[in-house]
């Protein structure tokens, strides 16, 4: 059986951000990193291709250009997990150790659980910001609109990037404002919260928004089923007594975001809590019951948005802890929560939402350079010029401007 110092199952932004920050604390570390994908994608990007800001090739690289040198990348997929061997089984019966073991595989994308959907998207106006290739067709679709109704969709939580749903409604809404056919488009937003935005700070600045776009707000409506070829929706909707009904809704356009589950191998494995997340300690990211396993990024139980902003300060964290349990470095790091979500109100503006555990705010500039709860020019070159660099050249390659972790002692 082959067996690695690190092992990490993962090749997403958590994934390669990790192993760089292992790297950059302990130069020739012996690492590995599953995944059987042949291309990464930098995954918050696609918003922008939806709505012609970002064309989809500036989202994508291959995997081989983006696994750290020296860590040895291997292309398969994980089965199961063995915790009491020190073992993960990969597709084929391949059984493969590890000293310590790091799982961030992300999540699944449940297209199946929502009845019509797999077989009508990216056809008959279906569409979702959430799949890369689908993107381009969310901005085709956007264009080609003039008249008529569009429906964006939320899912109960946990969804990978809460905000998502909504910048794609909200870029959409400012292309039909600025194209002087927003009179002539109904936007809905059918989403599962109960809430437009689960940070209330946020709300205000969002509100003027769904109020200047003429949004209708249809909170309670979780989407259980589309009619593609008829252009229908149908929602289960929460009343006020608690009891459900379902609504049937006509369509031009339908944005989903699909319910969001923790991957099969994941839900089904020893690591899984009774929700089928991965059950660390929310502070330093190890596993509750194994000590030489950490988890950090979509797949985790704990209670932080599910961003590539939270990776970014959960890997040096992960780094840390990992080296600590080798003997390497001193001290536990300790992660806070920390997500962010700049939520694209208009082309040109976003209302940069950023927050720890509890809800708390968590600005990472002054409020005279960028005040979160405010739409702010500036927060959008942040999303536009300087995040998908940053994502690239810094997070992916270990330097941790505005994520160096706090270590505490043990």
């Amino acid at each position: 059986m082959d067996r690695h110092e690190v092992l990490i199952i993962g090749g997403g932004a958590a994934g390669i951000a990790t192993a760089a920050s292992l790297l950059a604390r302990a130069p020739g570390l012996d690492i590995a990193i599953v995944d059987p994908a042949e291309v990464h994608h930098y995954q918050p990007g696609w918003t922008l291709v939806g709505a012609g800001v970002f064309d989809a090739a500036q989202t994508a690289r291959t995997m081989a250009s983006v696994i750290p040198r020296g860590v040895k990348w291997i292309r398969a997929a994980v089965a199961a997990f063995e915790p009491e061997r020190n073992a993960v089984i990969l597709d084929g019966y391949r059984m493969l150790g590890y000293g310590q073991l790091i799982v961030c595989p992300g999540l699944k994308l449940d297209w199946e659980a929502i009845d019509g959907l797999r077989e009508t998207l990216g056809s008959n106006g279906v569409t979702s910001n959430y799949l890369g290739h689908l993107a381009p067709y969310t901005w085709q679709l956007v264009r080609s609109l003039r008249a008529g109704q569009a429906i964006f969709t939320q899912p109960p939580a946990p969804i990978k990037c809460a905000g998502a749903p909504q910048k794609a409604m909200y870029l959409s809404a400012d292309h039909w404002k600025r194209s002087g056919v927003a009179g002539q488009v109904r936007v809905d937003f059918c989403s599962a919260a109960p809430v437009l935005f689960g940070v209330p700070e946020y709300v205000p600045a969002l509100m003027d928004y769904v109020n200047g776009y003429g949004i209708v707000l249809q909170l309670g409506h979780t989407l259980i089923a589309v009619d593609g070829p008829a252009r229908r929706a149908t929602f289960a909707r929460l009343n006020a007594d608690g009891g459900k009904e379902t609504i049937t809704r006509a369509f031009d356009l339908l944005h989903v975001v699909p319910p969001q589950v923790a991957p099969d191998f994941v839900r089904v494995s020893p690591l899984a809590d009774g929700a089928g997340w991965i059950d660390v300690d929310p502070a330093t990211l190890r596993h509750k019951r194994w000590e030489n396993i950490h988890a950090l990024g979509d797949a985790i139980n704990a209670g932080n948005a599910k961003t590539a902003a939270a990776a970014r300060k959960q890997a040096p964290v992960v780094a840390h802890n990992v080296l600590a349990a080798l003997g390497k470095r001193a001290g536990v790091a300790r992660y806070d929560g920390y997500g962010a979500c700049p939520l694209t109100v208009e082309r040109g503006r976003i209302v940069l939402a950023e927050f720890k555990y509890g809800g708390k705010l968590a600005p990472s500039f002054p409020s005279w350079l960028i005040d979160g709860t405010r739409p702010s020019r500036l927060a959008w070159l942040l999303k536009e010029r300087i995040l998908p660099p940053l994502y690239w050249h810094a997070m992916l390659k270990g330097r941790e401007w505005l994520a160096r972790p706090t270590v505490v002692d043990a």
